[in-house]
């Protein structure tokens, strides 16, 4: 699909040429095209300007005008000239008239419009052209001005389209540290050889040495265990394991339990919920569009489990990413893989969209614009969209390199799934995916005579429409009022009920069983090249430009993009080049901010010149070189960098060190860091037993179908805090503009961008919300009854058991002898408070619950160390 506005044309349009012109455009387009028809009956028809010219005209352009271009003015302002001062160029028909920064230069027949007559005859002192020396004398004036009046004829046709001087220096930029490719350097010599576990414990701590900084102490096992269990499944752990871990630290050694350990959790399947999400919020990852309409996305829900299940299974990194660029492109051996791989391309269709847009080639560049980031983003880390408009003002990315990608995906047609709607202006399709036993679909299937009663009622109204439209035209012909034969209301009616229909009939098979769909993207039949777009504006065509990849990174064993493809599974093959010098980088610095609090690279979305340097350049590429020879696993990744003696040390404050490195840059120790809103709802679903791990079917978005999430709030099955489920957060709704009370307050990732690194704030809402929320005090009751019931059993000591029991499953470890007598004295002082209910048992609960609240409450429970 051409990135181009469709422009009036003189010439008749063959029958079916008009169909399928017709058939490319919005409804709602076509209905403002039909009743512009009604006042403006030249629709249509060409501009006098754009007729065919006259051959004298054209003859006194060649004598007078142009020899006069030549000579004066494309110096300055030509293509071949490779100049184009003030974005100006003369030596094409099209650009003269577009003019530069100033406006047109040329507007056939006025000239005092024309900024180009302006310049020659010296009237403005600010715009005189050729310069002071060269003026032109008065009777080529006089020429110009009788050129423009006449209508400006010029049989001239651009070559390139759009004043395109490339500013990128690509040979400077490739000496730049991120696009250079990772080199393995030597462990670095150290002075104390005993600290190092691993490899990467060399790199630090040669950092450290070379800083006149020592390494602190290892944590405590419990502070540890503590530590791997929210950052490996995003769970605490329970008193029985941490008991058993501190017994194998005892007859096994730290070395062997930290092992044993970290294999277990790897294991898990929590690990995939946990690490899922952290790609989720890289891959924006929402269940609504967005922006003004956002209208949600019922199907979503099955990206989210592809990638919890992609991360549990350990898919290669570079075989994960390939999927979701191409996925549907990639061969497969049964139905259960394809659907796999066509859910993965959810990926490149989850993006917020704007659904009110009126101009859909806008709608198609703007979705491909979404595309390029999000990829370039989160892969890459680096802003390829910002060229767009102009050269990147930073890294060495060019137009070409942007409308190159452009028409990748361009070529890719993506389905996403919305209906035509008062709301939503332009609908989109579903894929889909094979029938698989047990295969989860959330929408009921229906009768035949349901589907066969839709198809009925959708004819109606197409003919209902044809029949308008023709009655229209006809009295147009025959010279009569149009007037209410079929008016605006008429159309809007026709178009959004055909657009409910259609989004009901696309749901079902035609015996009316429903059918398994998913959001994602596929090749188009016809492949394109884009136009570069000056300015990125879609009124401004230039020079169609080859699909092909960034030339600032080159591989030799790279096929050409096939014509008869988009290119995006060449583009994944690209991406994921074991010797490229960004995509392995990326992705091992977002999983050592995950582990540390801080990336390597503290930019983590950001690897151009614009984001900060690598702390430990060598680290980062021993590391990355490390994952690809590993084979891109991400579970071998984070084994290697948990295990080892700088993630172990404790998190404590040292005075020297931090007016050396305040914001331990050099990993001098571990930092405190607050868990994320999603770790912080599921530890308290845990410690109150109400957790339920199983993975829920589907989505609650999933379940109310495909609606404007303004009006949602008036579906009973939505609570006000969109929560109400015992299962983990990752599977709660996550709708642009309106996330769940605990994810919003608790800094979410913003679920319209790449986010590698969430923010963390510490605000009174937070506070407000701990004490208040009705979800936070049926955990406190969970929690106190849980309590009550495992004290009971033991039957001594009942009230010190209790606390003790407390401590153990909010912060994984015991209380120490102050906290445990502020809290008998707090047991002591509410027993007597006559504002408790006067049953024994109920007044012990409310008790018990209140102090269970103050504890979901503490800053110790929702940090580690």
């Amino acid at each position: 699909m051409h990135f181009r506005l469709l422009r009036p044309t003189s010439k008749p349009i063959a029958p079916h040429c008009r169909e399928s012109i017709l058939g490319r455009i919005p409804p709602l387009c076509l209905i403002i095209i039909a009743i512009g028809a009604l006042f403006h009956p030249r629709v249509g028809h060409c501009d006098e300007t754009d007729k065919q010219p006259d051959p004298r005209g054209i003859e006194f352009f060649e004598s007078k005008i142009r020899p006069v271009l030549v000579r004066s003015c494309y110096k300055c302002h030509s293509s071949d000239a490779g100049k184009s001062e003030g974005s100006l160029l003369l030596d094409s028909r099209e650009m003269i008239r577009n003019g530069g920064e100033r406006g047109p230069a040329v507007v056939p027949g006025d000239p005092e419009a024309s900024l180009l007559l302006t310049a020659i005859t010296f009237d403005d002192p600010d715009l005189q052209m050729p310069p002071v020396g060269n003026r032109l004398s008065e009777s080529v004036v006089a020429d110009f001005a009788a050129w423009i009046k006449m209508g400006a004829p010029d049989p001239r046709k651009a070559t390139s389209g759009v004043a395109r001087i490339s500013s990128i220096d690509i040979e400077a930029g490739r000496k730049f540290w991120s696009f250079q490719k990772p080199v393995d350097h030597e462990l670095p010599e150290t002075q104390d050889p005993n600290w190092a576990r691993r490899d990467l414990d060399h790199f630090v701590l040669a950092t450290l040495e070379s800083n006149s900084l020592e390494p602190s102490p290892d944590a405590d096992p419990a502070v540890l265990l503590r530590r791997l269990h929210f950052d490996l499944v995003g769970l605490p752990p329970t008193p029985q394991t941490l008991s058993r871990f501190l017994k194998r630290t005892k007859s096994k050694g730290i070395d062997a339990a930290l092992t044993e350990q970290v294999d277990t959790l790897l294991s898990s399947e929590r690990f995939g919920e946990r690490w899922g999400r952290h790609w989720l919020d890289v891959a924006r990852y929402a269940e609504s569009s967005g922006k003004e309409s956002n209208v949600t996305f019922p199907y979503a829900w099955r990206f989210r489990d592809y990638v919890i299940d992609a991360i549990n299974a350990d898919v290669p990194y570079d075989r994960f990413v390939t999927e979701q660029i191409a996925g549907d492109l990639l061969p497969f051996e049964n139905d259960a893989e394809r659907a796999r791989l066509l859910i993965a391309t959810g990926f490149l269709a989850l993006g917020p969209k704007n659904l009110n847009e009126m101009n859909f080639f806008q709608f198609l560049a703007d979705v491909a614009d979404e595309q390029i980031d999000t990829t370039s983003r989160a892969i890459l880390a680096n802003t390829i969209a910002c060229a767009r408009c102009h050269d990147h003002k930073f890294d060495p990315y060019s137009m070409e390199d942007y409308y190159a990608l452009a028409g990748v995906f361009a070529s890719t047609k993506t389905n996403y799934g919305t209906s035509v709607a008062p709301q939503n202006q332009v609908g989109g399709d579903l894929i889909t995916l094979p029938d698989l036993p047990g295969q989860a679909i959330l929408h009921k299937s229906v009768t035949a005579k349901r589907i066969t009663d839709l198809k009925d009622q959708l004819a109606a109204l197409k003919k209902e429409e044809k029949d308008g439209r023709a009655a229209v035209f006809q009295a147009i012909k025959d010279g009569e009022d149009p007037s209410g034969l079929f008016t605006l209301q008429d159309a809007l009616r026709i178009l959004w009920r055909s657009g409910s229909i259609n989004g009901q009939l696309k749901k079902y098979n035609d015996q009316g069983e429903a059918l398994p769909l998913a959001l994602g993207v596929m090749d188009r039949e016809q492949p394109v090249d884009v136009p570069l777009l000056e300015r990125g504006e879609i009124s401004k065509p230039g020079e169609k430009i080859p699909r092909r990849f960034p030339e600032i990174i080159e591989f030799d064993d790279l096929a050409e993009i096939p014509a008869d493809q988009s290119g995006r599974l060449q583009f994944a093959r690209w991406l994921t080049h074991p010797e490229h010098p960004l995509t392995a980088r990326v992705m091992t610095n977002r999983v050592w901010r995950h582990l540390f609090g801080q990336g390597i690279v503290r930019t983590v979305d950001n690897f151009g010149h614009n984001g900060e340097a690598p702390s430990h350049p060598e680290l980062l590429d021993h590391l990355a070189i490390r994952f690809v020879n590993g084979g891109w696993s991400l579970k071998s990744l984070i084994r290697e960098i948990v295990l080892s003696r700088t993630y172990r040390q404790t998190s404590d404050y040292r005075e020297d060190a931090f007016h050396k490195d305040p914001d331990n840059r050099f990993l001098w120790r571990a930092s405190k860091r607050r868990l994320d809103a999603e770790a912080i709802r599921d530890a308290m679903l845990a410690v109150s037993g109400n957790l339920d791990t199983a993975r829920p079917e589907g989505s609650l978005v999933g379940r109310i179908g495909d609606r404007p999430i303004s009006i949602i709030g008036f579906d009973k099955r939505i609570t006000p805090d969109m929560d109400g489920t015992p299962y983990r957060s990752v599977y709660l709704p996550v709708i642009r503009d309106r996330l769940p009370d605990v994810l919003d307050l608790f800094d979410f990732a913003e679920p319209s961008l790449v986010t590698g690194d969430r923010e963390t704030t510490n605000v009174p809402l937070q506070a407000l919300y701990l004490m208040n929320s009705s979800f936070i005090r049926h955990q406190a009751e969970g929690l106190a009854d849980r309590l009550i019931s495992q004290t009971k059993r033991r039957r001594r000591k009942k009230q010190e058991s209790q606390i003790r029991q407390a401590y153990l499953l909010c912060f994984g470890r015991s209380p120490d002898i102050a906290e445990n007598q502020m809290a008998i004295r707090f047991f002591e002082q509410g027993s007597h408070d006559s504002k408790l209910p006067i049953d024994k048992d109920e007044a012990a609960r409310e008790l018990m619950a209140n102090y269970c609240q103050a504890l979901l409450a503490t800053a110790e429970f929702r940090n580690i160390d």
